[in-house]
């Protein structure tokens, strides 16, 4: 792994190699290390404390016994709900939550580290977050024999109503307005999206 890259913002080359001398024995098969942030403290600073982003998650690393070994605590990227920094006079502040609602931060960072930090786990965070909406829908979509519009009737009332298709919509010998209507409160739902909906829309009435 190539040292250099990782000391862009003038993080302590020590400091690096030695995290990641211990950090790379961690990495599952097909993960990276993207970014490493090293603690700047205004005092004596013999064994800072360092962040790693990597491609899958943020690990905070805490060197103790004089820099001899190191805790390493690990949050998967799909477990993190938001990172954002506070700057101040002696550096910044990086802070995470997770989904849990459980917050960790390291202080003393240097600036451009934390901003690089943040620039970094956004990018990620909105990867994270579409995921989640994705995984939601699909779950809400899986559902759909059960769920009930607008407290009315579920809509889908067995599975083998589905035919042809692979979307449950799809329902022969029914009434293309009935289905229009239901369709409609999918979409309000957020069971489907207004494309779907004009599509399937378009459809039906090609039948009638």
């Amino acid at each position: 792994m190539n040292l250099k890259q990782f000391l862009n913002e003038e993080q302590d080359p020590k400091a690096v190699e030695k995290l990641l001398e211990k950090i790379n024995s961690l990495l599952t098969s097909q993960e990276s290390v993207e970014y490493i942030a090293v603690q700047k403290k205004p005092a004596m600073n013999f064994s800072p404390d360092c962040i790693a982003l990597t491609n899958r998650r943020i690990i905070f690393c805490r060197p103790k016994n004089f820099g001899f070994s190191m805790d390493f605590q690990d949050y998967s990227w799909v477990d993190v709900a938001d990172c954002h920094i506070k700057e101040g006079i002696l550096g910044a502040t990086f802070i995470m939550k997770t989904v849990r609602n459980n917050t960790y931060m390291m202080d003393y960072l240097p600036k451009a580290q934390a901003r690089k930090l943040y620039q970094y786990a956004q990018e990620i965070e909105e990867q994270m977050r579409g995921l989640r909406r994705e995984k939601e829908l699909e779950t809400r979509r899986a559902s759909a024999g059960g769920v009930t519009v607008n407290n009315a009737t579920p809509v889908f009332t067995h599975p083998q109503q589905v035919q042809q298709s692979h979307n449950p919509m799809l329902i022969e010998n029914e009434d293309p307005f009935a289905l229009l209507q239901k369709l409609k409160g999918l979409m309000e739902n957020g069971i489907i999206s207004a494309e779907e909906f004009e599509g399937k829309k378009n459809e039906i009435l090609s039948r009638v």
